[in-house]
C-alpha cells in the first residue's frame, strides 16, 4: 500500500497531527537529550505513553492533563500517543512535563510546531497549570551542544540556579498560560538573572578555634588537613574535643573557587537540596551522617541513582563521628571512593557517576567503654571486647586515613586557666596561604592535582624529593612501623604540606619526621 492509498483509505473526519519538542533526563550528572514525539487523532479519548517513562513519568499524563484543561483545552476529544525517545533510556522524574504540554498542543493544532523548533524545555506541573521547579537544572544546563540552542524554558523557581549558566538563552516561567502566549509570540518571558557568586569562609554559627582548650597536637593536626585536604582520623575519650574540633574544620578551610562551587552545586541540586534562594552553594559542605546510615545513603544509590553524603560533601567535608558504630559493610564502601574520588553507581540499564573528593574526618573511641589507657579512669572492657571493637575498622580503611591524632582528655589546669588561643581567622590565613602556593606550583609544573593530598607517585618525586636525611627516616619508619605503600605515600604527601605552611620548597627531614607522627597510630594496639 502506498503513502497516497493510505491517506485516502484513512476514515473521513480523523485529522492527525505530530509534533516534536525537546527536553532531558539526568543519569547522575549526565544529562541526556530527549525528544517528546506527540501524535494526535480525533476520536476516542486516550493518551498513552512509551519510551520507558518511570512511574512519575508515567503521571505526567494525569499533570497534563489537568493543566492544559485550566488553560480551556479538553482532551477528551483527542486520542494521544506520546513517545519519548530515545526508548533506551529509562525517564525518571517530572522534568518532562512542560515538554509534553507544549507538544500536545502542537499536535492538536493549539500552537504553531515551528515555535518549539530548537527549544528546550525544563519543568514539571501543578493541575492548576502552574510550573514547579525540578532537581538538577544545573547538569541539564551543562551539555556543551546547548550553546547552539535557541532558549531554554526552566521554571522560575529555579531561576537563580539557572542564571549561573550565564552563556545561554535561558527565560524562566511561572505557569503554562505565560509559556503558551511567549511561544505564541505575545508577551516574551523574562530571561533568568545572572546568579552573582560571592563565597563565604563558614557558615555563621560554626565557632571559632579559640574555644578549644589545650589539645595543641589536634589543632596542628586540624591545620595540616585543612592545608593539604589530608583525611585524618581523631581518637580519643569522650568528651576529648574531637566532635568540636572536627565541627571546626570548615572554618579553617579556604572559600570555595567558582569551579568548585559549580561542581558541589550541581551534586546538591540533583539531590534536591540545593537552596533556591541562591542558587549556589556559597560555603563548603560539612556532612554529619548519623552511624546507622546505610550503605547507599553514605555513597549513593537507588533506582534512580541519587548521590550519597560522600558526594554531597564533595569539596568540603564528611565527619563520621563514633567511627566504630557504623556498620562494616557501610565504611568499607567509602574505600573506592577514598582512593578513586568518585563514585560508580552501576545499575542493570544505566551507570551513574558522582564526583567524591571530600575531606573525611573521623572521630573514634580507644574500646567501646572510652577510657582505654585514659590517665584518670580505669577501663571495664575486656581484651576480646577491645578486639572485637578494633576489629570493625579494617586496615585498608585506617590507610586511607592520611592522619591518625590521638586526643588525649584535657587538664582540669587547661580548662580554669584565663585562655588566649590562636583564633580559627589566622589559621585560615595560613591554610589560605599554603593551598595558593599548591595552586601556583601545580600550574607551572602541569601537575593534575591542585592539592597535596591527591598528588600521585610520579608528581610526589617532582615536588617533594627526598634528600639523603629524609630517606634514611622513612626507610626507618617503614621498618619499624610496619607502613605499607599507602601509607608511605601519604607521609610523602603530608610532609609535603607541612613545608607548605612554612613556605619552604623543599621537603627536609624535620617535616618527614612530623608527618611520621601522623601514622604512629598504626604502631599502637589501640587502634
Amino acid at each position: 500500500m502506498t503513502l497516497t492509498q493510505l491517506s485516502t483509505t484513512h476514515s473521513p473526519g480523523r485529522t492527525l497531527g505530530l509534533a516534536v519538542a525537546h527536553s532531558s533526563v539526568l543519569i547522575g550528572l549526565e544529562a541526556h537529550p530527549i525528544r517528546i514525539e506527540v501524535s494526535s487523532s480525533r476520536g476516542p479519548s486516550g493518551f498513552q505513553m512509551v519510551g520507558l517513562p518511570e512511574a512519575a513519568t508515567r503521571e505526567a499524563r494525569v499533570r497534563v492533563t489537568g493543566a492544559l484543561a485550566v488553560l480551556g483545552f479538553l482532551m477528551n476529544e483527542y486520542d494521544i500517543t506520546v513517545n519519548l525517545a530515545p526508548a533506551e533510556i529509562r525517564k525518571a522524574g517530572a522534568a518532562l512535563d512542560v515538554a509534553i504540554a507544549v507538544a500536545v498542543l502542537a499536535a492538536t493544532k493549539n500552537l504553531p510546531t515551528a515555535c518549539l523548533t530548537d527549544v528546550l524545555f525544563l519543568g514539571e506541573l501543578s493541575l492548576e497549570a502552574a510550573i514547579q521547579p525540578v532537581r538538577g537544572v544545573l547538569p541539564h544546563l551543562s551539555r556543551p551542544e546547548l550553546r547552539q540552542i535557541r532558549e531554554i524554558i526552566v521554571p522560575s523557581g529555579n531561576a537563580r540556579e539557572a542564571g549561573l549558566s550565564q552563556e545561554l538563552n535561558v527565560r524562566v516561567a511561572e505557569n503554562l498560560q505565560d509559556l503558551v502566549e511567549h511561544l505564541r509570540g505575545g508577551k516574551k518571558l523574562s530571561r533568568a538573572p545572572r546568579t552573582q557568586f560571592s563565597p563565604s569562609v563558614a557558615a555563621a554559627g560554626e565557632g571559632d578555634l579559640r574555644d578549644v582548650r589545650g589539645q595543641a597536637s589536634a589543632r596542628r593536626a586540624l591545620e595540616l588537613a585543612a592545608a593539604g585536604a589530608h583525611n585524618l582520623l581523631f581518637v580519643g575519650p569522650p568528651g576529648s574535643g574531637k566532635t568540636l574540633l572536627a565541627r571546626l574544620l570548615p572554618t579553617i578551610l579556604p572559600p570555595l573557587t567558582f569551579d568548585e562551587a559549580i561542581e558541589c552545586s550541581m551534586i546538591h541540586s540533583v539531590a534536591g537540596l540545593l537552596p533556591q534562594d541562591s542558587g549556589v552553594l556559597r560555603v563548603r559542605p560539612f556532612r554529619a551522617p548519623h552511624h546507622s546510615v546505610s550503605e547507599a545513603g553514605l555513597v549513593g544509590g537507588g533506582e534512580a541513582p541519587r548521590p550519597g553524603e560522600v558526594s554531597l560533601a564533595h569539596h568540603g567535608v564528611l565527619f563520621l563521628d563514633e567511627l566504630a558504630e557504623f556498620r562494616r559493610a557501610t565504611l568499607e564502601s567509602l574505600r573506592q571512593p577514598l582512593e578513586d574520588g568518585r563514585v560508580c553507581i552501576a545499575r542493570a540499564r544505566a551507570r551513574a557517576w558522582f564526583p567524591a573528593r571530600p575531606m573525611v574526618v573521623s572521630a573514634v573511641n580507644p574500646c567501646p567503654c572510652g577510657y582505654f589507657s585514659h590517665p584518670r579512669r580505669k577501663c571495664s572492657c575486656s581484651e576480646e571486647l577491645r578486639r572485637r571493637y578494633r576489629a570493625k575498622l579494617s586496615g585498608p580503611l585506617l590507610d586511607r586515613l592520611d592522619i591518625h591524632v590521638s586526643v588525649p582528655p584535657v587538664e582540669v589546669a587547661a580548662l580554669t586557666r584565663a585562655h588566649v588561643a590562636e583564633c580559627s581567622a589566622d589559621v585560615q590565613a595560613r591554610v589560605a596561604l599554603a593551598r595558593t602556593r599548591q595552586l601556583e606550583r601545580a600550574a607551572s609544573l602541569g601537575l593534575s592535582a591542585r592539592v597535596n593530598a591527591v598528588l600521585s607517585v610520579a608528581e610526589l618525586e617532582r615536588v617533594a624529593p627526598l634528600d639523603r636525611a629524609g630517606k634514611k627516616l622513612l626507610e626507618a619508619a617503614v621498618e619499624n612501623l610496619g607502613l605499607s605503600a599507602r601509607a608511605f605515600v601519604k607521609v610523602l604527601r603530608v610532609a609535603r604540606t607541612i613545608a607548605d605552611l612554612e613556605g619552604d620548597p623543599r621537603v627536609q627531614a624535620p617535616h618527614i619526621a612530623e608527618a611520621i607522627q601522623g601514622r604512629l597510630l598504626d604502631a599502637q594496639p589501640s587502634l
